[in-house]
């Protein structure tokens, strides 16, 4: 099944289209993630009303791409700056930036670019082993594992959110409810529409998306002091032999992208956890001489290949179940969808063609990003120089064009600045932005499924417990909101304590 998706995905990948955008979309991500404040998810975002045109395996080789380009991008400012362009590239300033300063920028972002693509590729090992045989396993989930499943997604979102568990679960609970807006599949009623035709299919996730996190992040980074501040850096040209470099910790590049498989696999935990988690597992593991913190190869090894590791194993739950691991795969479950297509078994069995494509333009964008990155870095420094005052206009004009040519709509426009109010609104709050998309990503599945299982069992709400896949999973969400509840207040108590010991 595995080989036969494959092969059949191949001709669907080798067409000049799908392989261009695929490298295309790899550059493009490389910038996004060098740029501070923008990153993979915000590339994506900007590109998916222009992605949502293309055939679908095209379509989703420059998503995956852009993904894949900008969760090392983020590697070359904080090495050149220090600025990391991405969260995910944080952990990479701790030697990466010191190499920098002794004298081995080219090194240290050849390095960097290097184990990202060797950890993505793990990656892509993981997601094609992984992926079919999740796929085949939830093939015989009925209604109430779906709902039980969407749950755990929910949960496990807002639990490990880095704000608090109260922030997180609201924030689905707002997406959720998001998600009812439009005509009810069941009873072909109208909710929450105020008698508009416009919102009977209710919000665009694209117009949503775009607001929340584009309209939201330029309008917080037209706060920031640097607006016309023009970066003074040095150009930074890598050579091939960063990958010989790179293998010569073949140990720690091994051990640091299957932690970052294995986190990514885990919804919500994300790449920078897997990061921070590799750089503090290699650095325990190293000798003395090796001193991290100070500039070691081995630390931006670990942090890198992580990183990009992690893309792959936040792709397997996506596809073989519709649960997102973060707000990026959630986008694209979401560009899937729009496409017409619905990620989990029915995917696998019914267009293996679809999923052996994507399975081959991931490899793919982890083999462009080894070559294109080390070739083209010195054009991502130049980037690195423009203003923020330039760049945010630019951003902006982006956003408006490609969701009004989502419908020809203006409509969507005034719900993208709709939601890049609430985005603000959230973001001063301190409330996390990624619970809202999985919850309008989630919800549809969530609520269909419950509905579904209540009219099987005639409103009977044992049929969750009397299947037991279903009751597993449900056991499985009481001790995640059990762990997180608890984690919380012990937090809380620690923070008191110290309180109480500094008076």
């Amino acid at each position: 099944m595995l080989i036969d998706s494959i092969l059949s995905g191949y001709g669907l990948f080798m067409t000049p289209m799908a392989i261009g955008l695929t490298l295309l979309g790899v550059l493009f991500g490389l910038v996004v993630g060098a740029l501070p404040g923008l990153g993979p998810l915000m590339g994506i975002i900007l590109l998916l009303p222009v992605a949502i045109g293309l055939p679908p395996v095209a379509a989703m080789g420059f998503l995956i791409a852009i993904f894949v380009g900008g969760s090392c991008g983020g590697s070359i400012s904080a090495i050149l700056l220090p600025i990391p362009g991405t969260p995910l590239a944080a952990a990479t300033l701790f030697d990466g930036y010191p190499m920098a300063k002794k004298g081995r920028a080219s090194d240290a972002i050849g390095i960097a670019i290097s184990a990202s693509a060797i950890g993505g590729l793990f990656g892509g090992v993981v997601l094609i082993l992984l992926a079919p045989a999740l796929a085949q396993f939830a093939s015989n989930f009925a209604p109430p594992e779906y709902a039980a499943l969407a749950v755990t997604g929910l949960i496990a979102i807002a639990v490990i959110s880095k704000e608090s568990l109260l922030k997180g679960l609201i924030a689905g609970c707002f997406g959720l409810l998001i998600a009812t807006i439009g005509t009810d599949e069941f009873s072909t009623g109208y909710r929450f529409t105020f008698d508009s035709h416009h919102m009977l299919n209710g919000f665009h996730i694209v117009a949503v998306v775009v607001g929340l996190f584009a309209i939201s992040e330029m309008a917080y980074q037209t706060m920031s002091d640097d607006l016309i501040k023009k970066p003074e850096i040095e150009i930074a040209r890598p050579g091939f032999g960063s990958i010989f470099l790179t293998l010569k910790h073949w140990k720690n590049l091994l051990r640091s992208s299957t932690i970052g498989a294995f986190f990514g696999t885990l919804p919500g935990a994300g790449g920078v956890i897997s990061s921070f988690t590799s750089y503090a597992v290699a650095k325990a593991s190293a000798g003395p001489d090796e001193k991290y913190g100070e500039g070691a190869e081995g630390g931006v090894v670990a942090t890198e290949s992580a990183n990009n590791s992690t893309v792959g194993g936040t792709l397997v739950p996506s596809l073989a179940l519709g649960i997102p691991g973060d707000a990026s795969s959630a986008v694209l479950i979401g560009a899937l969808l729009i496409l017409g297509f619905f990620p989990g078994p029915t995917l696998f069995e019914q267009q293996p063609e679809i999923v052996g494509g994507i399975f081959l333009v991931y490899l793919a964008s982890n083999i462009f990003l080894l070559i294109a990155g080390i070739l083209a870095t010195p054009l991502f420094v130049y980037v690195l120089r423009i203003p923020k005052a330039y760049l945010i206009p630019i951003v902006l004009l982006l956003c408006c064009i490609g969701t009004y040519a989502l419908q020809a709509s203006v409509f969507d426009l005034f719900v993208m600045l709709g939601f890049g109010i609430v985005g603000i609104l959230f973001r001063a709050a301190n409330y996390p932005l990624s619970p809202i998309v999985i919850g309008i990503i989630l919800g549809p599945l969530l609520e269909n499924n419950l509905r579904r299982s209540l009219l099987i069992s005639d409103n009977g709400y044992w049929i969750f417990l009397d299947r037991p896949i279903s009751a597993i999973l449900i056991i499985v969400n009481i001790i995640l909101i059990a762990g997180a509840v608890w984690f919380a207040l012990r937090g809380k108590a620690h923070s008191n304590t110290a309180l109480m010991d500094k008076h």
